[in-house]
Order: C-alpha cells, then sequence, then structure tokens
C-alpha cells in the first residue's frame, strides 16, 4: 500500500510536465488533412505552384495539403490569417517577398510581425526580374538605356504594377546605382503596363520572367538584364544586372512555405524536408522552368537570414525615397 502510495504520488508530481509537453509529443504529425493557406486569388501562377508542391507534399506525408485561398491587401489578409493560426502544424501557407520584406517597411501599420508572427521555413521556387524595353525600341542594351536616360532626365518613363512593388523598387536600386533620372508610371497589373510599353508610352520596366517571357520569345519585348546574380537558362544571352556591374544584390520574387511562430521544431524540420524534395524532382524542374521559374537551394537559417537582408535593404531604400504609405 505504501509504494502504491508513493508511485501515485510521483506521478502526480509528474503530471504537469506532461501536460506541458506540446501535441506533436503525444501524436504523430499530420494525424488529419493539413491547410496550405495562399494569400492570393485561386488561379495564375501562386495556384500553380502552390498545389503543384502540395500534391507532392501531401504524397510524402500521408495526410492531403489543402489548398486554400484568402486574398486581399496585396497578400497581407491571408499572411495575416496564418500568423494568427494555431501553430500545431494544421495551418501553413505561402509567403511571398512582398508580405514578408517590403510591406513592413512600406506600410505604417502592419497586422503581423514576420519576426515575431511567423516562422519562413524554406523559399520552394523564385522568379527573376527581367529589364525590358519595347521590341522595337532603338534601346539594344542596359548601357544604352541608362545612356539614353542620361542625356535627357526626367525625359524616360518607367512602368511597375505599384508603388513599392519589387518592379518599382528594383529602378530605384538602379536609379541609385547609375544616377539616371527616370519617372515612375504605377498601373495596377501588367494587364495594363505592357499595352503601355507596347505603345510607346513607357519606355522601360522590370516584371517577372514569367509574365515576360512569351512577350520576350515572340519579339514583342526585348530583354536587357536580369536580377540574379546568374543567367538564367530561359535567357542564356541576356546578362545579369551584376555581370553589367548594374547591381551587387539579387533580386528575385519568391515563393515559400510558412507558419505560425510556435510551430514545434520537428514539424519544421519536416516540413522543410518536404517541400525540399518536392522542389528537387526532375518533373517539378521542368515545370519551374516551363513557368519561368527557378529553385535556389536554401536552408531554413539562410531563407531567414535572406529575409532579414532583403528587410534591411527595401527598408533603406523606401526611407530614401520617402515610400511609406498609411494603407
Amino acid at each position: 500500500m505504501k509504494f502504491t502510495r508513493k508511485l501515485l504520488a510521483i506521478f502526480l508530481s509528474l503530471a504537469p510536465l506532461f501536460a506541458s509537453l506540446p501535441a506533436w509529443a503525444q501524436t504523430d504529425w499530420p494525424t488529419r488533412p493539413v491547410r496550405f493557406l495562399v494569400p492570393w486569388p485561386a488561379g495564375g501562377l501562386n495556384d500553380v505552384i502552390a498545389r503543384t508542391f502540395n500534391d507532392r507534399v501531401s504524397q510524402a506525408l500521408g495526410q492531403t495539403v489543402i489548398t486554400d485561398f484568402k486574398a486581399g491587401a496585396a497578400g497581407r489578409i491571408g499572411v495575416t490569417e496564418i500568423a494568427k493560426a494555431k501553430p500545431d502544424g494544421y495551418t501553413i501557407g505561402m509567403g511571398n517577398l512582398g508580405p514578408l520584406t517590403i510591406f513592413p517597411s512600406l506600410y505604417r501599420q502592419m497586422p503581423y510581425s514576420v519576426k515575431d508572427d511567423l516562422i519562413p521555413i524554406t523559399m520552394f521556387a523564385a522568379s527573376p526580374l527581367v529589364l525590358v524595353v519595347a521590341g522595337n525600341s532603338p534601346i539594344r542594351t542596359a548601357q544604352e538605356l541608362i545612356d539614353a536616360a542620361k542625356a535627357k532626365p526626367g525625359a524616360l518613363n518607367f512602368a511597375s504594377v505599384g508603388l513599392g512593388s519589387p518592379a518599382h523598387l528594383t529602378f530605384e536600386l538602379l536609379k541609385k546605382r547609375t544616377g539616371i533620372d527616370l519617372v515612375h508610371v504605377p498601373y495596377k497589373g501588367t494587364n495594363e503596363s505592357l499595352p503601355a510599353l507596347f505603345a510607346g508610352d513607357i519606355q522601360a520596366t522590370f516584371d517577372t520572367l514569367p509574365s515576360l517571357l512569351p512577350h520576350i520569345q515572340a519579339g514583342r519585348l526585348r530583354a536587357l538584364a536580369v536580377t540574379t546574380l546568374q543567367r538564367v537558362p530561359q535567357l542564356p544571352d541576356v546578362p545579369s544586372l551584376k555581370e553589367l556591374s548594374l547591381g551587387d544584390a539579387e533580386v528575385v520574387t519568391w515563393y515559400a512555405v510558412i507558419a505560425p511562430a510556435g510551430t514545434p521544431q520537428p514539424i519544421v524540420d519536416r516540413l522543410y524536408k518536404e517541400y525540399t524534395a518536392a522542389a528537387l524532382q526532375p518533373a517539378v524542374q521542368k515545370l519551374l522552368a516551363d513557368q519561368g521559374l527557378i529553385y535556389l537551394p536554401n536552408t531554413t537559417a539562410e531563407f531567414q537570414a535572406r529575409i532579414a537582408a532583403e528587410t534591411a535593404r527595401w527598408a533603406q531604400l523606401i526611407k530614401d525615397n520617402k515610400l511609406e504609405v498609411d494603407q
């Protein structure tokens, strides 16, 4: 009897410790479907990429990864929902360049903190930006564009898909590097900016390779440079800005898996493993290449360091150009 009471006393003393163990220590994860939230509308490239990866990760996990969509506020609404979700591995989602590195400095009020509320796990696809002019433009190289801008300060225009967009900020980096003076003309999307470029209303733009590649291949646009550190397979004859001594830092838009802060490390590690494995599958590599995308190998630590570096770079550029907005 004394022995039984002693065991009971020991068990009761340890009960709070067992109660505090996270759920993943008590059961194997996942035991039910995982929700993958995309902070953009269904359809389009974000949708294609998410479903391609999630189909393969579902097979590896033995549970369905459901691709869900929560669009609005340029991605901030969806990312906020991920940040506020229960950190149990059953709500994860897609992170992109804007919501994770640009918006924290661009908008005075943010509904989430990347540092405090999220775990960036890995970047599983990326898109170079391409500097282009119209196919019938007399400008044939990046240096000729710079020379033309220097010859007539303020006379040339460049397009972007909005204030503070990667295309806008990348042009500001180029302006800072070269001292050229071009006028920024923001549009609501490439469906507006590209016709303006074709019509000659705009002289140049940066945009993502997937959105520009068909027009480059058809001769409607001329590619002058890419923003990756090396040339990309889809445009082997187009130099990088670094190669031209016009930029030192790589600029790509990227697609990543993120989770709420507090998600147990074993789950984070498993997600990293499976999304990386999916990215390396030959069929996925081909799909990325066909879409104008690339895969840049990265560990979780490297990706998080990249986010910190890019956030600091955009913050300085936004401050220097007084781009902060109240929205």
